[in-house]
C-alpha cells in the first residue's frame, strides 16, 4: 500500500492509512496478483524499479532468461537495493543471495541439487562502469518528447516504461567533449573577450570561498572551474577557488582574450593581465597540459557565443551512438542536431554529383571550370557563380570537382543535367526542406537538419539503403512486454534452441534501395578523395580509411563537415542560434573538420583500418588523375577509379592542360575534345 498509494512520510496519520489500505487491497487482489503488482514496482538500485528493469540492469537479460542464482538475488534487493550492490559489496550481495537460496531450500521450493548448482555459480553482474549513466541530455530530451508523441503523457509519465536507447556512453562522452572543445577553441580565437561570468564585490565579501561556491554561472562549468580573480596585474593574476585554495593565471594564457567590439573588430592586443581581469571578476578557467609547463596550469576560459551540433550513427542500421546539440543543455534545450535547418552548402554537392552519375557520366568525365553566367529570368539579374578562391581551373575530372569542391563545375553539370533531376536524388535520400528547381540549389542553398544529411550520408556508405536515424532499442511496459523495437524484421528461427547441421538464421533485407549500390560506391570512393586530396586533407591524419565533405554557405554563416568511416557516419555543424557570419574566412574545413577529428580520432583509436567494401558490379581501373584517361606517356599522377562496367576509358592520357594548370585571369581555357575516353560520358563545356 505504501509503495503505491502513500509517502514515506512517518506519521501515525499515515501508519493507519498504510492499514486501512493493505486491507482493502488484500480484499480486492488475491496474493499472487498483490505480489505481481509488487514486483513491478519495487526499487531495486541503479535506477530500476520493478524486476524486469533489475534484470536488464544487473544482467542484461529478460526475467525469462534469468538463471535460479540471478533470480535469487534480484529477490535478495528490496531490503537495500545500495547495501546489497555487488560492484560496492561483493561478499555481502553474494551472502544474502545464498540466504534466498537457502530459504528456497527450507521451504521445499527448490531441490538440493538446485541449491548445490545455484550457491556455486558465480555472482556476475555488469558493472556499474559498463551501463555508464552518460550525460547525453540532448539525446535523452529527444527521446523524451519521441515517446511523449507515441505514448501521449500519461502513458509515458505514468506507463512503467522500460526504454533502451541506442545511445553508446564511451561515444556520447567522446562527443561532448569534441563538441564543446571544438567551439570554445573558435570562439577563443575568432570572437574574442566578452567580460567576466560576474563580479564579486571584494569589500563587501567576508567569506569569499563561500562566495564563488554559490554563484550560479548559467551553464555546465564542468571541466571547467569558477575562480574569483582577487588580484591582477601585468604579468599574472592571482585566484581563488570555491574551496579556498589559490593559484595564478599568467598573461599566456590570458593573452587570447582581445576584447570583442562588435562587427568582426576587436580591441587592442592584450600586453597585461589587468587590461583584461580585475580583482572581483568571476571568470571559468580550465586545467590545461600541453607540455609547456610541467603538471599543466590554469588558462582563462569562456562560453562560446557559437553554437554547434555533431551526430554520430551506425550506417547499416540506422541506431544513433551519439548526438551532442549544443554547448549547454542547461542554458538552451535547442538541439542544433535535429532542430535547427540550414543551408548545407557544399555538402550537398555529392547529390548533384551523384545524380549525374546516374545520368551518363563518370567520375572521369571532364567538366569546364570557367566563368559561367546564369539568365535568372526576366526583370532578375544574372547569376555569375564564383569557386571559393576566386580563380577557374579549366578541363577537369568530375571527381576533382567534389574533392576540391568546385562551385562553376557544380553548376554547369546540374544545368546540363537538369536541376529536376538533382532534387529527385536528395529527396530519396531524404533531403526534402525547401528544395528548388533553381540552380542556386546546387551549391546547398536549400535548408537541412544535421540528422537528416548525416541520414543521407549514411545511405551512401551502406550501399544504397534507405536507413532512419533511431535513437529508442526496444521499449517494454511495465509486465515485460516488448511494445516497440528498433528492429522489426521477423525471424522465426532466432529462437530455435537446438541445430542440426543447419544454416543459421538470416534476416531478410527489407530496406527500400535509393541507389544501386554500385554508383553509391562510386560517391564513397569520390568523397574518400576529399580526405586524400582535397578540401577534407587534415582528416587524412587519423590514418584510417575515411570520406566526407565540407559545406561552408554565403557570408560563411553555417560550417559542415559530414564524413564516414566503414562503420560510422559522424557530421558536425557549427554556426550562430542566429544566423551571422562566422568569420573571414571561416569554412567547414577549419570550423567543422578540427571537431570531427577530434571525435574521429578518439571514436577509431582502437578501430582497425578497415577499407570500404567494393561491391559487385564496380570495376577498378588505374587512369591518369588529371584527364581521366588510361596512362599515357606523359601522365604524372595515377589514380584508382571506380567504373560501371563498359565505362571506363580506353584511350591514353596525352597530358592535355586540365585542373592542375589554373588560369589566374579568369578566362576560359580551351576545350579539350568532349570524350573523356572511349564508353566514358564525355566532357561538358
Amino acid at each position: 500500500a505504501k509503495n503505491f498509494l502513500l509517502t514515506n512520510e512517518v506519521s501515525l496519520e499515515r501508519k493507519l492509512k498504510e492499514a486501512i489500505l493493505a486491507l482493502r487491497i488484500e480484499q480486492a487482489f488475491t496474493k499472487d496478483r498483490i505480489l505481481e503488482l509488487y514486483l513491478n514496482e519495487i526499487f531495486l538500485g541503479r535506477r530500476s524499479y520493478g524486476v524486469a528493469a533489475a534484470a536488464l540492469s544487473y544482467f542484461d537479460k529478460a526475467l525469462d532468461e534469468l538463471t535460479l542464482a540471478e533470480a535469487a538475488f534480484l529477490a535478495a534487493l528490496p531490503k537495500a537495493p545500495s547495501t546489497y550492490d555487488p560492484d560496492r559489496a561483493p561478499e555481502l550481495a553474494r551472502g544474502r543471495r545464498d540466504y534466498v537460496l537457502d530459504r528456497l531450500l527450507a521451504d521445499g521450493a527448490i531441490t538440493a541439487a538446485e541449491h548445490a548448482a545455484a550457491i556455486a555459480e558465480p555472482l556476475v553482474t555488469r558493472s556499474r562502469d559498463s551501463i555508464d549513466y552518460a550525460r547525453a541530455d540532448f539525446f535523452t530530451e529527444d527521446v523524451r518528447r519521441q515517446l511523449v508523441r507515441e505514448f501521449g503523457e500519461d502513458g509515458f509519465y505514468q506507463g512503467g516504461l522500460s526504454v533502451r536507447t541506442t545511445v553508446d556512453p564511451e561515444l556520447q562522452a567522446k562527443a561532448d567533449k569534441a563538441l564543446r572543445e571544438g567551439l570554445a577553441t573558435y570562439d577563443r580565437e575568432r570572437q574574442g573577450w566578452r567580460g567576466p561570468l560576474g563580479v564579486l564585490d571584494l569589500a563587501a565579501t567576508t567569506d569569499w570561498p563561500a562566495a564563488v561556491a554559490s554563484f550560479d554561472p548559467g551553464f555546465e562549468v564542468e571541466p571547467w572551474r569558477v575562480a574569483l580573480v582577487l588580484e591582477a596585474g601585468s604579468g599574472a593574476a592571482g585566484i581563488g577557488f570555491a574551496d579556498g585554495s589559490r593559484t595564478s593565471l599568467a598573461l599566456a594564457d590570458v593573452r587570447w582574450a582581445t576584447p570583442e567590439l562588435g562587427d568582426g573588430e576587436f580591441g587592442a592586443p592584450v600586453d597585461a593581465v589587468s587590461d583584461v581581469l580585475a580583482p572581483g571578476d568571476l571568470v571559468a578557467v580550465e586545467w590545461v597540459t600541453d607540455g609547456e609547463e610541467a603538471g599543466g596550469r590554469w588558462a582563462l576560459r569562456q562560453r562560446p557565443s557559437v553554437e554547434g551540433a555533431l551526430v554520430a550513427l551506425d550506417p547499416h542500421t540506422g541506431r544513433v551512438l551519439a548526438m551532442s546539440g549544443g554547448f549547454s543543455f542547461r542554458q538552451s534545450q535547442f538541439n542544433r542536431a535535429t532542430q535547427a535547418y540550414r543551408q548545407p552548402g557544399s555538402a550537398f554537392k555529392p547529390f548533384v554529383y551523384l545524380a549525374a552519375l546516374e545520368n551518363g557520366f563518370t567520375p572521369a568525365s571532364i567538366i569546364l571550370d570557367a566563368p559561367l553566367v546564369i539568365d535568372q529570368g526576366p526583370d532578375l539579374p544574372v547569376w555569375k557563380p564564383e569557386n571559393y578562391s576566386d580563380n577557374f581551373y579549366g578541363p577537369s575530372t568530375l571527381r576533382v570537382g567534389v574533392e576540391k569542391s568546385r562551385n562553376l563545375m557544380t553548376v554547369r553539370l546540374a544545368r546540363e543535367i537538369g536541376m529536376d533531376k538533382v532534387v529527385d536524388v536528395a529527396r530519396r535520400f531524404g533531403i526534402d526542406r525547401g528544395l528548388g528547381t533553381n540552380l542556386a540549389a546546387s551549391l546547398g542553398a536549400n535548408e537541412v537538419d544535421l540528422m537528416s544529411l548525416t541520414e543521407a550520408y549514411a545511405m551512401l556508405v551502406n550501399g544504397g539503403r534507405e536507413i532512419e536515424g533511431r535513437l529508442v532499442e526496444r521499449i517494454q511496459d511495465r509486465f515485460g512486454r516488448t511494445v516497440m523495437r528498433r528492429d522489426e524484421r521477423p525471424c522465426p528461427d532466432c529462437r530455435k534452441l537446438a541445430w542440426d547441421s543447419e544454416p543459421p538464421p538470416v534476416l531478410p533485407d527489407t530496406r527500400p534501395v535509393v541507389e544501386d549500390a554500385p554508383r553509391a560506391y562510386q560517391m564513397v570512393s569520390i568523397l574518400e578523395g576529399v580526405v586524400q586530396r582535397g578540401t577534407g586533407v587534415a582528416a587524412s591524419r587519423i590514418g584510417k580509411p575515411l570520406g566526407g565533405k565540407t559545406g561552408t554557405t554565403n557570408d560563411s554563416r553555417d560550417a559542415w563537415f559530414v564524413g564516414f568511416s566503414p562503420d560510422l557516419v559522424v557530421g558536425v555543424y557549427v554556426g550562430f542560434d542566429q544566423p551571422r557570419n562566422l568569420g573571414r574566412k571561416t569554412t567547414g574545413a577549419n570550423v567543422a573538420l578540427p571537431i570531427w577529428i577530434d571525435f574521429m580520432a578518439a571514436a577509431l583509436e582502437d578501430a582497425p583500418a578497415t577499407p570500404f567494401r567494393t561491391p559487385p558490379g564496380v570495376r577498378v581501373v588505374r587512369i591518369d588523375a588529371d584527364t581521366g584517361l588510361l596512362p599515357g606517356p606523359a601522365t604524372t599522377s595515377v589514380i584508382a577509379e571506380a567504373f560501371l562496367p563498359g565505362t571506363e576509358p580506353t584511350e591514353r592520357s596525352t597530358g592535355a592542360p586540365t585542373a592542375a594548370n589554373p588560369d589566374p585571369n579568369g578566362q576560359a581555357l580551351p576545350s579539350l575534345p568532349r570524350t573523356a575516353g572511349g564508353g566514358s560520358a564525355g566532357g561538358l563545356y
